[in-house]
């Protein structure tokens, strides 16, 4: 029921957005056209029966933290690339690190593919889902067990509560 009635009002809110318009009439009429969609597409939206959000107020205290350290570590990034771009760094040893999938879910493992490419200095290449690793390519690999450390300790810390 939760996750229905949390549907509906950001459905209306979509709607009142696009219209730009919040009076009680166009809500009323956004909330009605919302509750017969999530009616119509119940079990594509919600696999049959909506069932409640998961600490969806857990996720959402656990998504600040999350930001913020992607935040700094592309702020980092940046300034180990900028370093090694202008020569005052060596570049130390380029390579491709297998880094576990482990439990991430298909979407945990979509975030941390994007925040791995969003810092400057690491790129995902591919997911090889037979071998349940994730092959980034790291501007420093030259202790590719500390690269898949990192990883690890970032997605257990920050990213498990918020994508698992």
């Amino acid at each position: 029921m939760t996750r229905a009635a949390f549907s509906l009002v950001l459905l209306t809110l979509v709607y009142a957005f696009v219209l730009a318009s919040f009076s009680p009439w166009d809500l009323a009429f956004g909330a009605l056209l919302s509750g017969i969609l999530l009616y119509a597409f119940r079990g594509y939206v919600f696999g049959g029966k909506p069932a409640p959000l998961p600490g969806l107020l857990g996720r959402m205290l656990a998504f600040w933290p999350f930001v913020f350290v992607v935040f700094r570590d592309t702020i980092v990034g940046t300034w180990q690339v900028t370093q090694v771009t202008l020569h005052l760094k060596p570049i130390g040893k380029p390579g491709v690190v297998a880094v576990p999938i482990g439990e991430r879910t298909p979407v945990g493992v979509a975030v941390s593919a994007l925040v791995t490419t969003i810092s400057p200095g690491a790129v995902l290449i591919d997911v090889d889902w037979g071998e349940g690793v994730m092959l980034i390519h790291a501007m420093d690999a030259s202790d590719p067990g500390e690269v898949r450390r990192s990883h690890e300790y970032f997605y257990q810390r920050y990213q498990k509560k918020v994508f698992p």
